[in-house]
């Protein structure tokens, strides 16, 4: 029997009980409507092959390959492979592995025109302590701006690209490394539940349009420390065969990068766009 359970007072959710493989469209239905009103999902217990994670994936929309290649599974481009060749030759830690995500809190996606919708992870491995993934709602972070933020950012726009002001990126291959930023408002309705959030990004911003650098750069420091809410977080602490899917659109998420270097922790991930996105792409 399906059961659904709320994890944090403003987000997450809990699903139980349901193989993801033969599930009901009622049962879909239920657990796509409980995604949409917790912006992050957890289904416990799955046992899946690739094929299986990626026909449940597109489920919620079209799958795509991640922008770094070398991550990429060897036979389903689709699939990005985290936490897997963590040690070089040499027998060094490589950070960008080990630590991929625990950079900052961020959200998936933004450096493209059409920012991914959703992004999905499957458990295989998990360590013996560490390693838990941490999230936070963006509609919160919208509701708690003091009025002047509101009013300030009401139709701003921002450039993102995958480097953001840095530039480079590790995990980038040398020919993808020069990234044409694209542009996004910072407060965005939600397409499906008509909700406003705060859409942000402080590791793939470049600047704001129309806005001088110092104000600017004032901007980015104050959303940064903005973007977390009090009582708006869920740390998900990790089980094999979990599927964790988070709504990009509506959250803010990073890898809290502390378990035991010498474990694996090995997750599958997907990012999935919305429906019609790449016609909206042809078109532009």
């Amino acid at each position: 029997m399906v059961e659904i359970r709320r994890l944090g007072e403003q987000i997450g959710v809990e699903v139980t009980g349901i193989d993801v493989k033969t599930m009901s469209e009622a049962e879909w239905n239920r657990i796509y409507h409980a995604w949409l009103d917790c912006n992050v999902m957890c289904v416990r217990g799955q046992d899946l092959t690739i094929p299986d994670f990626i026909h449940y994936s597109e489920r919620f929309g079209p799958v795509v390959p991640h922008p770094s290649k070398s991550t990429r599974h060897p036979d389903h481009p689709q699939i990005t492979m985290l936490g897997v060749n963590k040690f070089d030759a040499e027998g060094r830690l490589r950070d960008e592995i080990y630590r991929r995500g625990a950079e900052g809190w961020h959200t998936d996606g933004a450096y493209n025109q059409a920012p991914f919708k959703a992004t999905q992870l499957y458990a295989l491995a998990v360590p013996s302590r560490g390693g838990n993934t941490l999230f936070a709602n963006a509609y919160a972070a919208y509701d708690r701006l003091p009025q002047r933020l509101k009013d300030r950012l009401d139709g701003v726009t921002g450039a993102f690209a995958y480097g953001g002001r840095r530039g480079k990126a590790r995990l980038l291959n040398p020919e993808d490394q020069d990234w044409t930023p694209v542009f996004h408002k910072i407060i965005r309705t939600h397409p499906e539940t008509g909700r406003k959030s705060l859409y942000f990004d402080p590791g793939k911003i470049c600047y704001f349009v129309g806005i001088d650098d110092k104000e600017g750069d004032a901007l980015i420091a104050e959303l940064k420390e903005r973007m977390i809410t009090p009582g708006a977080e869920y740390h998900h602490v990790w089980q094999k065969g979990d599927i964790v899917i988070w709504d990009n659109r509506c959250s803010y998420h990073r890898a809290a990068g502390d378990y035991p270097p010498e474990e694996d922790r090995i997750h599958w991930r997907v990012s999935i766009n919305d429906y019609g996105v790449e016609a909206l792409e042809a078109a532009e």
